[in-house]
């Protein structure tokens, strides 16, 4: 089971879908696949030795002890149910995950809510038009798109993330940032409750 990282003053609250059963097993999000992980670090979002990454037991502790208190992220899904990949995902299976994040994303407020793929985002807004990037902001939150991150060149999961690192107000924290200019687009904000 995986245990959601919500606080107050988050920097960046990260949404995605649901677990897959690996990481469900381990209790860690992305944990089967490292790679969201491995981008984070990239990014200057954690600031940890990447072999301590690789490993279930040390990566469980950075999640459970490190990512809210010393990272201010937090972690949320639309599914609690695992599934090997999104087509065991029912229809109508996220609107309780849909209430849950509208809820967090009111109460603690975070500066960034990023959106892990298009599929989370598409599920939360019951809508297909949008486009990778800036959104329309969300109780004050900006409010970001970003690539899946197990899908294509870790260099643009990297550079978004960096920009998403930027706006949340982690620049200097850890790594140096390269900086870009965010983009906004026309994403129509509909979300169910």
């Amino acid at each position: 089971m995986i245990r959601y990282k919500v606080s107050k003053n988050a920097k960046i609250l990260f949404v995605g879908i649901n677990p897959h059963p690996g990481s469900y097993r381990r209790g860690v999000p992305f944990s089967n696949n490292k790679m969201f992980w491995y981008l984070l670090n990239r990014a200057g979002l954690l600031d940890e030795v990447e072999t301590d990454l690789k490993r279930d037991e040390t990566l469980k502790h950075i999640y459970d002890k490190k990512f809210v208190p010393k990272y201010a992220l937090n972690f949320v899904n639309l599914v609690d149910r695992p599934t090997i990949d999104i087509t065991g995902v029912t229809k109508g299976e996220e609107r309780k995950g849909v209430r849950r994040a509208l809820k967090i994303i009111e109460t603690y407020q975070p500066r960034v809510v990023c959106f892990i793929g298009k599929v989370t985002f598409n599920k939360f807004h019951g809508s297909r038009k949008c486009a990778y990037g800036w959104q329309n902001k969300m109780y004050d939150a900006s409010v970001y798109l970003m690539h899946f991150p197990i899908r294509g060149p870790a260099s643009i999961r990297v550079k978004e993330l960096r920009e998403i690192g930027q706006v949340a107000g982690l620049n200097s924290r850890f790594h140096s940032r390269t900086k870009s200019s965010a983009r906004q687009n026309n994403c129509q904000m509909a979300a169910r409750i």
